[in-house]
């Protein structure tokens, strides 16, 4: 018995203590697209700091969002539109009120990204008319607002959508399988990017379309976004679209002092040259504009965080 009691203090010394610290899986999104990036990165970060982050994918926001509530994932990326009406109860055929979600920071504006073919003569949404279009996953925030915007406009039931992500989208969309696709994460998305080099490709200006209808007038956290021309191959001009901020999210569950440590870290100077060096959407991340676009209840460790750096007075 002493000798067993001997080898299990030995081995104690010998592995790092580390690994017996408690996991904490980050919901990311689909492969090939944003949100993976930034769950990815902060993974990294995290385990440099000892702390156990996982990151893993997922359909997107509005999973990212049961999940942090439920408590299967600790941390997730989410729109900040849905966290709202997740908070709300008002989620397309959902009507559960997802209490436990917490915000912790600005990320980047996720922008709308209406991807054709150059020469397919759709040049508005109108045009989408019994065309075959991928949305995003299902339970995807991508796919909620392709949806949500869609019957606005009294289109979603004359087109033919398709649940597909990032990337399983640019891939029927090469081979010839889909008209369009939609994204919405930040520009410079690695799938358009793969399509763009492989294809003659246009997005579509889609602001003027939607503010004539009204849509931002019903949907006031939507902001006006522009996507430089040259930002993909083949894009000459700037594009003029609509985003939604996205936000980090944790479970109400996650204890305080994780979510502060966590902040400190990703917020950091390195911390955020770290983010940038992954993805160049990183660069609208800022202590300044660290709260920007969130209209739900912060974790009481990011209450702490933004309180100390003077971004809550």
């Amino acid at each position: 018995m002493k000798s067993i009691v001997l080898t299990l203090v030995a081995i104690a010394f010998i592995i790092p203590i580390d690994i017996f610290s408690q996991m904490y899986r980050f919901s990311g999104g689909p492969s090939g697209g944003t949100y993976q990036y930034y769950a990815s990165a902060i993974s990294t970060l995290a385990k440099k700091n000892k702390i156990r982050v996982l990151a893993s994918s997922s359909g997107g926001s509005i999973e990212n969002i049961r999940t942090c509530n439920s408590g299967k994932s600790s941390f997730g990326i989410a729109f900040s539109s849905q966290i709202y009406a997740a908070l709300n109860g008002t989620l397309p055929k959902d009507t559960n009120k997802y209490e436990n979600v917490r915000a912790l920071g600005f990320f980047f504006g996720a922008v709308g990204q209406l991807v054709v073919r150059k020469n397919s003569g759709i040049n508005t949404l109108n045009d989408l008319v019994g065309k075959k279009i991928g949305i995003g996953n299902a339970g995807s925030g991508t796919a909620a607002n392709c949806e949500a915007m869609l019957k606005y406009l009294n289109l979603w039931d004359k087109i033919d959508a398709e649940n597909l992500g990032f990337r399983s989208a640019a891939n029927a969309f090469k081979n010839g399988q889909l008209d369009a696709f939609w994204i919405f994460s930040g520009p410079y998305n690695a799938s358009i990017l793969e399509v763009a080099l492989q294809e003659d490709i246009k997005l579509l200006s889609i602001w003027d379309e939607l503010e004539k209808a009204g849509y931002f007038a019903a949907n006031p956290y939507f902001l006006k976004a522009i996507i430089p021309a040259g930002t993909y191959k083949g894009q000459d001009n700037d594009i003029v679209s609509f985003q939604d901020g996205a936000i980090w999210i944790a479970s109400k569950k996650v204890s305080e002092d994780i979510v502060y440590n966590l902040l400190k870290i990703v917020y950091s100077e390195k911390g955020l040259a770290h983010m940038v060096s992954i993805h160049k959407s990183a660069r609208e991340m800022s202590i300044e504009g660290g709260l920007t676009g969130i209209v739900t209840p912060l974790h009481d460790g990011a209450t702490k965080f933004w309180k100390e750096m003077g971004v809550i007075k």
